[in-house]
């Protein structure tokens, strides 16, 4: 019954999909809160994925199913992955951007190693299989100094991102190492004016007057504008056709 249900509701989600959006590419993206998309009439934090767009002309609608909190386990455990991947047409792309919640000791997030670089595999071969193009995104740089020096506090992260790279070099597919860039750009701003990136708010300063953070994981408009560029630039870089040639 069951599967009944979900195949039922894959062929009815890919028939509205193809109406809706017969000509253009879809750029799905999944992924955790660094990525999601947010309500600007209620926080001031925001994702990277929901100004992706942006970055695109008209022939490409970015699609953004990341959720905050989510691990490449539980993401697949909650039936997110089934509900994306049923929506995927020939030809659309799919960025994977997992990693955050894998090395996170709660355990409805926690992945091991070798079960994180598989479910990156596995959504590669699914993409795959629908004819589709998967993309594997390593995670956003955490905003974390100690003397003045970007360091790494959370335990095994680094070595999750280097486990990204690989998973993407085995399957044969696009890196975007927006970890990379990420680190490279808060390195040189410094502690300080890296701030402005990050989900740094004062009480009062955003729409809802008690939200008060100091979230150096999570982001702004300015910095989730700017590694959405990145995302944009990478594309770019590597000639990934045909969506390079839809950048603005």
């Amino acid at each position: 019954m069951k599967w009944t249900w979900l195949a039922g509701g894959c062929l009815m989600m890919a028939l509205l999909s193809f109406t809706v959006s017969q000509k253009k590419i879809r750029l799905f993206i999944a992924g955790d809160s660094t990525a999601q998309g947010y309500d600007t009439t209620k926080t001031l934090q925001r994702g990277w994925g929901q100004y992706l767009a942006s970055y695109f002309n008209d022939n490409v609608r970015v699609v953004n199913l990341a959720k905050a909190g989510r691990s490449s386990g539980s993401y697949l455990n909650e039936g997110r992955w089934d509900s994306l991947i049923c929506q995927v047409r020939k030809g659309d792309y799919v960025l994977i951007q997992f990693g955050h919640n894998d090395t996170s000791t709660n355990p409805e997030r926690h992945v091991v190693p070798d079960q994180y670089q598989k479910n990156l595999m596995r959504f590669c071969e699914e993409v795959r299989a629908k004819k589709a193009h998967p993309v594997i995104v390593t995670s956003i740089v955490m905003r974390e100094f100690e003397n003045g020096q970007l360091i790494a506090k959370r335990p095994h992260f680094a070595e999750y991102v280097e486990l990204a790279r690989i998973a993407a070099k085995a399957a044969g597919v696009p890196l975007i190492d927006l970890n990379r860039q990420t680190t490279e750009l808060v390195r040189s701003m410094g502690d300080e004016a890296s701030k402005t990136l990050y989900f740094w708010v004062k009480p009062g300063e955003g729409p809802n007057p008690d939200e008060s953070k100091q979230d150096d994981t999570h982001l702004r408009q300015k910095g989730a504008v700017i590694y959405a560029g990145f995302v944009a630039q990478s594309i770019r870089e590597q000639h990934i056709k045909p969506l390079a040639g839809y950048l603005r």
